[in-house]
């Protein structure tokens, strides 16, 4: 029982991350375009989230409106690489993924830089600390594992039932995926399709950003080269695994870190497993999810990757 408790309240912290940066690349692909920047974008949210407390504190304590300040700012500067990234895909038309990639480069080395510039070599940050729910987090079993966590993860779980309304029930949702299914049609209709897939690319660099955050001020409360560790990719691949739809992304956010979660307690728990495989499980549990999910090819956004020309109606 204990094991199983270890795991889950590991498991359901770990998801945050990947859940914010998975529901909007979720939006963007919904209205017909992928990031691969999701994980250069995370690591500028990582860095900045964490500088606002540790300048204003310099690594001690500092009031809770400085790690808010600096949640925002990640959210931010996310939401402008996201433009910024439109303004090459959308108005330009380059390839996505090779676009993608260097937004991935351009923002892991420029969080590298600024950080041994202002930081200077690993310092950490107090943080956001769990929030346990009064009563609630004292029931057995539940209380550890649902309700002993930082405000953060209320939040971004709340956040999923949040984007399926959004996507499903409100005219801009509605939007998002016809100029991700058939943007001919889309403006046809009067639907300004590139305004909408710079909208969409907004939201998921501000989530991108503040998934990075996430990780900098609530999980590991530092920074690092590796803190995102590819999870800007896995959240790409999870859009995939969950069709597009938020509550199968939930599920596959937490199916990859309760497995990450397990390895970590196989570690702490000194069993006799080989580190090695242990640490490579999660990767390849998203790798084999992933090969079994090819009906994906068939339920996508059928404009995903192709860019709008109003002029030549392509």
């Amino acid at each position: 029982m204990d094991y199983t408790v270890n795991i889950l309240a590991l498991g359901i912290p770990f998801s945050v991350a990947l859940l914010l940066a998975s529901l909007g690349e979720m939006f963007n692909q919904r209205a017909g375009v992928f990031n691969l920047g999701c994980e250069g974008i995370m690591a500028m949210g990582a860095f900045l989230g964490m500088l606002v407390p540790y300048v204003a504190g310099r690594g001690g304590p500092v009031p809770g409106a400085f790690n808010i300040l600096g949640l925002l700012l990640a959210a931010g500067v996310g939401a402008l690489l996201g433009l910024f990234f439109g303004v090459v895909v959308v108005t330009f038309r380059a390839p996505q993924g090779i676009a993608g990639i260097g937004l991935q480069m351009f923002g892991v080395g420029t969080a590298g830089t600024l950080f041994r510039h202002f930081v200077g070599g690993t310092q950490s940050v107090p943080g956001i600390d769990r929030l346990p729910i009064p009563v609630l987090s004292e029931i057995p079993f539940l209380g550890p594992v649902l309700f002993s966590h930082n405000p953060l993860v209320y939040l971004t779980f709340l956040l999923v039932p949040a984007a399926w309304y959004i996507l499903f029930k409100t005219p801009w949702g509605l939007r998002v995926r016809a100029s991700g299914t058939n943007p001919r049609a889309a403006d046809s209709m009067g639907i300004r399709v590139n305004l909408v897939r710079f909208q969409a690319l907004a939201v998921g660099g501000a989530l991108a950003g503040l998934a990075g955050a996430y990780l900098s001020l609530c999980q590991v409360k530092m920074f690092s080269d590796e803190i995102i560790a590819g999870r800007g990719f896995i959240a790409v691949a999870l859009v995939y695994f969950g069709h597009w739809r938020p509550l199968r992304i939930m599920g596959g956010a937490l199916l990859f870190s309760l497995a990450q979660a397990l390895q970590l307690t196989i570690q702490g728990q000194g069993i006799d497993f080989p580190y090695e495989f242990a640490v490579m499980l999660p990767y390849a549990l998203v790798i084999v999810v992933l090969a079994f999910s090819r009906e994906s090819l068939l339920l996508g956004p059928t404009a995903l990757g192709k860019p709008f020309n109003r002029e030549m109606r392509t």
